[in-house]
């Protein structure tokens, strides 16, 4: 045998996808076939929120969490980080960070949910009315737009920098300031239509856009790794930083459901619906608003009020049983709506809906269904609007998030849908921003990395015994909503 043939296979290239939580940051490395190789997590200081509607983090401790995490990650790769070629940073929509000439922070990042700046959102509102409305958009009391006019009103002359996470970590990692994506910039006032910053709006706030970075395409180059930042985490030195998205975008790319047509839904605390259309469409309601799709295409969606917080009375060690009960029952007796929370958000807006119930259950195990269907239910509302809208539906609904891992509960929405759904392996935000770095760099193009990364699971057909049954209650569950006056007429 020769020497050559006794050489040891080189690490193929890999890349890096960066998620910076609300309390942690997530770093972890996968190669070209989506195989993770390394991947590391640590915590953050917790968000101090005031009953006023303040929401702060201390902006210092994301570099040196990230800086570890990243240390870590590429300490277990065989190389020790020489491999890794790209990295992309995913963080929270609207979290920004108020900076001086230097790019250091002037006072505390304002999170996403910060609603200090509700009245000049609302200003913002009225101001770009017309670019809003064109946009499908709205710009609610937490719109970082409105936190950026009250650093400027806040730090005056001292404010050179409007950031968001990713562009705060990115300078750290090339040594110089970067831009941002269009999907982090959308809640700060960014028309990803037009390719512009809402100059109108920022003018009738007396905000100079100067103090707002450049924005560029997700997946797209924003600089590369300087000496320090590779001293300090293992990287290469002149490894691509890519430019990300928002986490719930990232999310929706780690599912797979990037082309025109493709759904995923998400059921977490709540229920998410997203997906990708050809045409940006607008939503007279509100319900639904788009981010814009790294190769130019559009993402609907929308988040609801209900989801799987439903359940969280019941301990989780528990819910096995539940389960298994429930799917032996087989369809429950009587109509649920498990909306925990004041108000409806998606796939319609009401702020007087509640939760209501149709009929009593007859034990705990009946009740326990009528909540997987009550939610298998609203997405099956929220499908049926985007259609409406006139945005297609292709193909098994993709599924991801905690709710996903219930078997019976997966089958219900298939059933409720009569669709086939696929449950996803990996839909993480730290996957999905690995899949941006991939994007030019070990693939062609964004198409391309989802192809050859992400693995699909096990697709769950609908039931088809239980069909009739939830398909009349589904009715049911309509009815009374339109009955309360709670969903629009269209």
């Amino acid at each position: 045998m020769s020497g050559a043939s006794r050489r040891p296979t080189a690490p193929s290239p890999a890349v890096i996808g960066i998620d910076v939580a609300t309390a942690s940051v997530r770093v972890m490395c996968v190669d070209g076939r989506g195989r993770v190789l390394a991947e590391a997590r640590a915590d953050l200081p917790p968000p101090v929120r005031t009953a006023t509607g303040t929401s702060e983090q201390d902006a210092r401790s994301w570099w040196p969490t990230v800086r570890s995490a990243l240390r870590r990650t590429t300490g277990a790769l065989p190389r020790g980080g020489r491999e890794v070629i790209a990295v992309a940073v995913s963080a929270t929509s609207g979290t920004i960070v108020p900076a001086g000439i230097d790019g250091e922070p002037l006072g505390l990042a304002l999170m996403y949910d910060d609603r200090r700046a509700a009245d000049i959102n609302a200003e913002a509102q009225r101001a770009g009315s017309t670019r809003w409305d064109a946009l499908g958009l709205s710009v609610g009391p937490t719109a970082a737009l409105g936190r950026a006019v009250w650093c400027l009103r806040t730090y005056g002359p001292a404010l050179h920098h409007v950031l968001h996470t990713p562009e705060f970590i990115g300078r750290e990692l090339t040594g110089r300031p970067v831009a941002t994506d269009w999907s982090h910039a959308l809640k700060s006032g960014y028309d990803a239509r037009a390719g512009e910053w809402a100059h109108e709006v920022f003018g009738a706030l007396d905000f100079p856009t100067g103090l707002l970075p450049s924005v560029g395409a997700p997946g797209t180059e924003a600089g590369t790794v300087g000496p320090a930042a590779a001293e300090a985490t293992g990287l290469p030195e002149g490894c691509s930083v890519r430019l990300g998205m928002t986490d719930g975008c990232a999310g929706q790319i780690a599912t797979g459901a990037v082309e025109p047509g493709r759904f995923v839904g998400v059921i977490g605390t709540t229920y998410v619906l997203k997906g990708v259309s050809e045409h940006l469409v607008r939503d007279a309601t509100g319900a639904f608003y788009s981010h814009r799709h790294p190769d130019g295409w559009w993402l609907p969606g929308g988040a609801s009020n209900t989801g799987g917080e439903c359940l969280a009375d019941t301990a989780p060690a528990r819910l096995p049983a539940l389960d298994t009960a429930a799917a032996a029952r087989g369809p429950a007796s009587y109509v649920r709506y498990p909306l925990c929370r004041d108000g409806e958000r998606f796939p319609f807006v009401s702020g007087a809906a509640r939760g209501f119930e149709r009929g009593r259950p007859r034990d705990e195990a009946d009740a326990h269904r009528a909540a997987l269907e009550g939610v298998a239910f609203l997405e099956r509302l929220a499908l049926d609007r985007v259609e409406r809208l006139g945005i297609p539906v292709v193909g098994p609904l993709h599924a991801a998030g905690g709710g996903s891992r219930s078997a019976v509960w997966t089958a219900i929405r298939a059933t409720v849908l009569d669709r086939p759904v696929r449950v996803v392996e990996r839909a993480e935000t730290a996957f999905g921003a690995a899949l941006l770095a991939a994007t030019g760099t070990l693939h062609e193009d964004l198409a391309a990395s989802v192809a050859a990364m992400v693995h699909s699971g096990a697709l769950v057909e609908p039931v088809p015994a239980e069909r009739p049954a939830l398909e009349e209650r589904y009715g049911r569950f309509v009815m009374a909503l339109r009955e309360r006056g709670w969903l629009p007429d269209d």
